[in-house]
């Protein structure tokens, strides 16, 4: 009897991510870039009315469902909410019915909860990294957010 054949190997996949406002609230823009190999793709987005920290989750959110099977991960942001929520905090707010640990309703949950049922079927390795600081790939997101930005405040004039 021939014995079972191992599962093919996960897609390593880098992901920078960033998101922008401009006022906070005000239009915000999301960016990702996935690379996997020599492959890379942009992703980027805007809204009328938003924050900066919805932008971010909506950046990681967005660039995790692009994904068509299940991968390694390694997520770079310069959002300590975004890593933080998704390392230290989310259990807490799964447990506690999606409150914080002083009884208050998560902000952002809706976000928080599709992040979560996304990312569950990869290996995401969250990763911060200061932001404005000269990383190659968190500047192109940045660049990106903020032209998603433009090209909406564009289209909206137009």
């Amino acid at each position: 009897m021939a014995e079972p054949s191992a599962p093919p190997p996960r897609p390593r996949v880098l992901i920078a991510t960033d998101g922008a406002c401009r006022g906070n609230p005000g239009p915000g823009g999301w960016a990702a870039i996935l690379r996997a190999g020599e492959v890379e793709r942009e992703l980027s987005g805007a809204e009328r009315l938003t924050t900066n920290n919805r932008m971010e989750l909506t950046a990681a959110l967005e660039a995790l469902r692009a994904l068509t099977r299940p991968a390694e991960v390694l997520l770079e942001t310069d959002s300590r909410y975004l890593v933080d929520g998704m390392t230290r905090w989310l259990q807490g707010w799964q447990r506690n019915g999606w409150k914080t640990a002083d009884r208050k309703p998560v902000r952002n949950a809706d976000l928080w909860q599709a992040l979560a049922a996304t990312a569950a079927p990869h290996c995401v390795r969250w990763v911060w990294v200061r932001g404005h600081a000269g990383h190659p790939l968190n500047e192109r997101a940045d660049r990106l957010a903020n032209a998603a930005i433009d090209a909406m405040l564009a289209r909206e004039a137009a």
